[in-house]
């Protein structure tokens, strides 16, 4: 145990779990948040921190609250659909000057014709995917709602195109969000009171993107993949997740 180790003397910093994909990270993460163990994942980003991963929570925080100005403006044209900058900033200085939410410009900019064709097509787009999305869910779990957001969104789709290992990397990522969700479900059955377990999980991810990791200067656990730790030495090394 860590704890053991670091009451022998130790540092945490001599402390390496590693693991295949950076996907896995997640579940080691979330443990030393709940035990106050500070850590780093070495090389990259938290779990909730990576771009896809807010990505897919922007879509999901619409499906709370359209009026999310900054899921909002993350989620609108991504996956690109068509929709030009230009339009995108025409959408914001009409929400800033009538003192409205973005989503409420975009439908009042619709209504009364002030996009061009092709942006006012996309943001319709747009606009009933957020809408079904919100009908599809009502019934549904809390994973499932993440696996059609991120399936019908088309940002599942948008990163199969990257062929590459950071692609891969990245529909991982997507995947383990599902499972975080499953997870989360289970662990606040029956407990969560007047509030729906999407929005619970939601600032569930927001406090864990907040705390933040450890600074380079602090004694923290290391978490890496096994490709990361290379030429790397560590007295006690965890193996997981090797399956």
């Amino acid at each position: 145990r860590i704890e053991d180790w670091v009451s022998q003397g130790h540092e945490r910093k001599e402390i390496a779990v590693l693991y295949r994909s950076n996907a896995q990270s997640r579940q080691f993460e979330e443990q030393l948040i709940a035990r106050g163990v500070p850590y780093r994942v070495y090389g990259g980003l938290r779990f909730f921190e990576r771009a896809e991963i807010k990505d897919a929570l922007a879509y999901l925080r619409m499906i709370s609250n359209p009026m999310d100005d900054t899921s909002f403006d993350r989620s609108i044209n991504h996956p690109p659909r068509g929709l030009g900058q230009k339009s995108v900033d025409q959408i914001r200085e009409y929400a800033r000057h009538n003192n409205l939410s973005l989503w409420s410009a975009a439908g009042e900019m619709i209504a009364s014709n002030q996009l061009t064709a092709r942006s006012k097509t996309a943001v319709i787009s747009y606009i009933d995917l957020i809408l079904a999305l919100q009908q599809q869910s009502l019934e549904l779990s809390l994973s499932d709602q993440i696996k059609i957001s991120i399936e019908n969104s088309g940002l599942v789709e948008h990163f199969a195109k990257d062929k590459t290992e950071k692609g891969d990397a990245r529909r991982e990522n997507l995947q383990e969000l599902i499972g975080a969700g499953k997870s989360y479900e289970i662990e606040q059955a029956n407990t969560l009171e007047n509030i729906s377990v999407l929005d619970a999980f939601l600032s569930h991810a927001a406090l864990e993107a907040g705390e933040g990791q450890a600074d380079d200067w602090e004694d923290c656990v290391q978490l890496m993949t096994m490709h990361s730790v290379k030429g790397l030495e560590f007295p006690l090394v965890f193996l997981v997740g090797m399956e």
